[in-house]
């Protein structure tokens, strides 16, 4: 049973080695943004995450309409 669980044990560790090889192992290492704020792609489509939708409306403020989709497809 201890053996099991040593072995299980070793397996996990070299599983977050291997997941974290880029942050561990390189000077400016960071895990990725996953955060819907953190994509380019979205930010210039203007969506936003929910946390941030919610702030925007309870302060008034209006988001950007002046987006380089928008722009490409009014001209």
């Amino acid at each position: 049973m201890l053996a099991l669980f040593l072995i299980t044990l070793l397996f996990i560790a070299i599983a977050l080695l291997f997941l974290g090889v880029k942050v561990f192992f390189t000077k400016k290492g960071k895990f990725p943004n996953t955060h819907i704020g953190g994509n380019k792609a979205l930010k210039e489509k203007g969506i936003y995450c929910v946390q941030t939708q919610d702030y925007m409306e309870y302060h008034g403020i209006k988001a950007s309409s002046n987006h380089k989709t928008e722009s490409k497809n009014s001209k």
